[in-house]
């Protein structure tokens, strides 16, 4: 027997349409490449994202068809994120921060038809159009007057030329929620990158989870800003969860500075805001050297890398900001934990809650995970044991783009790469990235653990554990250290602070100071480059 409800299919253009009926008037303010503060609402919004279908349509582009995108968070992103998907296309992010050659291999890899890109990005586009095979037409996101006369690329239009020549009258098609919706591609540390095609109805269901109230909780009474940037994995899924709620969007543009992000978020009242822990650092290093505080501010999401201890009790301590932790996967669309406490939590002192809050969260609902040994048999929920995570769910990708077979799938669960340990109360704790799991005389030495301890030292500004080759212990950690501008910590001096913070076998063999801990495109610290910078180095006394 069926339910006698009324059927309609989960898709992007819902969203569009609903923040357009119901929340035409909330802002979406951005800082533009230009340089200003451009301010419009949903309303409009939904209006020119109905001018690019329009405009696609035009071009005769088919169904599914990929159209990249190579932009910041702003307004005109946002348009293509409705316009391209809701049209049935499928919009495909470019991360700019990307090596040229492997941005040349993705686009030809999607075969995407179309590349929009802000002018900030005219010297990466210049590198690759002439060997993208398959683009045939190149939209600048600028106003007609700002379009360079002398790019070299063929046939360049503006976005606002473009869209201005269509109608903002368009119905949106009517088609099966699981047909693609969007696309990224994982940054390719090891190998060529990998495509994630996210489907409409996955995009919703994640957008709807993000917004509860135990995930990260966004509401029409929210001013948002996302320094998690649209590029990668679709911003982690606020711009369509912003639509579906009405709150306010605010975005950066390419303006990531500390001081940028400061203004943006006092002028604009933001009181939600998310991002990477680099970008946090730039931002509580400003407002440190300044003086300054929050005036609205309530609550930030941070991911994509550990928050560190000592950025948590910044936040919390000294700015009386609220710290949610998070964890996913470009693969998990990405949203896979979030750490929300429960009710039992709320009697217990602060510094009890803090060792719950660095922990990376519990599942929202939709995602179901688990360890397992390296026979793959469960481990118990303790809190101690820890394993290979594995993860499950209607957001979570089951194989890659154009690699049938290829995902890290152990019947039907995801093979996350983390290790992790789960506590009796379901929150799950990463202790590494198997890859990065530093095997010191048969025992496991977790490099964020290392990690942790150093930038806590109030001269230490960025702090990444490697193992090195040890000719009796297998391996042994080392502590990269960039300092802060103007501070100064000795070898000996950082070494002696881990005394008491850890077991004398989990210290560091050595400190090695760096100018610069290479980050990848997403503001992760990229061991692998770290390593290949140290191939050199030799532990003292080996």
């Amino acid at each position: 027997m069926l339910g006698l409800m009324q059927s309609q299919q989960l898709l992007i253009s819902t969203l569009i349409d609903f923040a357009d009926r119901h929340h035409g008037e909330a802002e979406v303010v951005s800082r533009r490449v230009e340089g200003d503060i451009h301010r419009s609402n949903y309303k409009q919004v939904a209006a020119r994202s109905r001018q690019v279908a329009n405009g696609l349509d035009r071009w005769n582009l088919g169904f599914g068809d990929r159209v990249a995108t190579l932009a910041w968070n702003g307004y005109r992103h946002l348009e293509l994120y409705f316009g391209i998907s809701g049209s049935g296309r499928v919009v495909h992010t470019l991360n700019p921060r990307l090596h040229p050659d492997q941005i040349a291999w993705i686009v030809n890899h999607a075969e995407d038809q179309v590349l929009c890109f802000d002018l900030s990005f005219l010297p990466i586009v210049q590198a690759v159009h002439s060997r993208c095979r398959t683009v045939k037409r190149y939209i600048a996101l600028c106003d007609e007057n700002r379009l360079p006369a002398d790019s070299g690329i063929p046939g360049l239009i503006s976005y606002e030329a473009w869209i201005g020549a269509e109608s903002s009258r368009y119905e949106w098609p009517d088609f099966e929620e699981n047909c693609a919706s969007s696309l990224c591609y994982t940054s390719g540390t090891t190998g060529n990158p990998k495509g994630v095609l996210y489907s409409h109805r996955s995009t919703v269901l994640h957008a709807m989870a993000g917004a509860f109230p135990d995930s990260l909780n966004l509401s029409a009474r929210d001013s948002i800003l996302p320094v998690v940037p649209m590029f990668h994995v679709n911003a982690w899924g606020i711009p369509y969860g912003a639509a579906m709620t009405g709150a306010k969007l605010v975005f950066p543009g390419p303006a990531m500075d500390g001081k940028s992000i400061y203004e943006l978020l006092e002028s604009e009242k933001v009181n939600f805001a998310a991002g990477v822990p680099t970008v946090w650092q730039m931002l509580l290093s400003h407002m440190q050297n300044a003086n300054l505080r929050f005036s609205t501010l309530k609550r930030t999401v941070i991911g994509g890398s550990a928050c560190p201890p000592a950025m948590m009790v910044a936040f919390n301590d000294v700015y009386g900001v609220e710290v949610l932790h998070a964890w996913g996967m470009t693969e998990m669309s990405p949203l896979g934990t979030v750490c929300s406490l429960k009710n039992k939590h709320l009697m217990q002192n602060a510094e009890d809650q803090r060792t719950v809050r660095l922990t990376q969260g519990r599942s929202i609902y939709g995602v179901d995970m688990k360890i397992v040994d390296d026979n793959g048999q469960e481990l118990p929920w303790d809190g101690l044991a820890f394993g290979d995570l594995l993860v499950k769910g209607p957001w979570v990708c089951s194989e890659y783009f154009r690699e049938e077979g290829s995902a890290r799938l152990v019947d039907g669960w995801f093979n996350t790469g983390d290790v992790a340990t789960i506590d009796a109360d379901g929150y799950m704790h990463i202790t590494d990235r198997s890859k990065d799991v530093i095997k010191s005389g048969g025992e496991w030495i977790s490099s964020i653990d290392v990690e942790n301890i150093a930038m806590a030292h109030p001269a230490v500004a960025m702090a990444a554990c490697i193992g090195i080759k040890h000719p009796k212990w297998d391996e042994r950690p080392i502590i990269a250290v960039m300092k802060k501008q103007g501070a100064d910590v000795t070898r000996e001096a950082l070494l002696a602070f881990y005394d008491g913070k850890s077991a004398k076998w989990q210290i560091p063999d050595d400190v090695v100071f760096v100018d610069a801990i290479p980050l990848g495109g997403t503001g992760k610290m990229q061991k692998s480059k770290l390593r290949e910078m140290l191939q050199d180095y030799r532990l003292p006394n080996t």
